[in-house]
């Protein structure tokens, strides 16, 4: 990962100059990246965004808060709220809407994203939450998971409280989590043939719909059968 070069810094607190509130974001996001939020320091990510120490209070109220934003402005660069629901609107199928938001997330995991800081943070943030995590799930998780929760529903033509839903959507999940916090480098030292790159994520995409709509066709009938 490459590092974000020092800035100059500006001369007195009080004085920072336009967008630095954006480029003590940036800076943040690859420290955090680098080292977790435990061992990163307002210090070196104001060296790196070019200005004083005083500017994270004055724009965050404190590494923690930082930190806070930091998180958010990774999930809004991946899938928020948002976006999901703008790609499911105006689809009355639910293997379509399940099919569109598959898309929305292969085609954010294997963008851009997938090369910066953006994942490294999130994905760290995923495996050990932090305080940073709560008030994003108030705010977005629980949406989603509704959202995801009643398509899934939908397609197995069961209750949205059946425990079948429930794990439907962890198989769903699943191969998303692992874009999210698989490291690239040993993923492909396993799986030389893995296409995890831009140009595959339409193949990446598609499959991986065919095996969800399949595994959960297979969970419901024999949750049927079972009732």
């Amino acid at each position: 990962m490459p590092l974000v070069p020092p800035r100059r810094r500006t001369d007195r607190p009080g004085e920072e100059r336009p967008g630095t509130r954006s480029q003590l974001l940036e800076a943040a996001g690859h420290v955090f990246a680098e080292k977790g939020f435990d061992r990163a320091t307002g210090k070196e990510i104001c060296e790196r965004a070019g200005t004083n120490q005083a500017a994270i209070n004055y724009y965050f109220g404190g590494i923690e808060g930082l930190y806070t934003a930091v998180i958010a402005e990774a999930h809004q660069r991946l899938v928020p709220l948002e976006t999901l629901s703008r790609a499911i609107a105006g689809k009355t199928d639910a293997g379509a809407k399940l099919q569109a938001i598959i898309e929305v997330a292969v085609d954010r995991l294997t963008g851009p994203s997938s090369a910066s800081w953006v994942l490294r943070v999130m994905g760290r943030e995923f495996v050990a939450p932090s305080f940073a995590l709560d008030g994003l799930i108030e705010k977005q998780g629980l949406a989603k998971a509704r959202i995801l929760k009643s398509i899934v529903a939908e397609l197995m033509g069961l209750p949205e409280d059946h425990p079948a839903v429930a794990r439907g959507c962890l198989c769903v999940l699943a191969p998303c989590v692992m874009l999210l916090i698989g490291d690239r480098r040993n993923l492909k030292r396993a799986f030389p043939n893995l296409g995890i790159s831009r140009e595959d994520a339409t193949d990446l995409a598609r499959q991986m719909l065919r095996y969800a709509l399949a595994g959960l066709s297979a969970t419901a009938r024999d949750a049927r059968n079972d009732g």
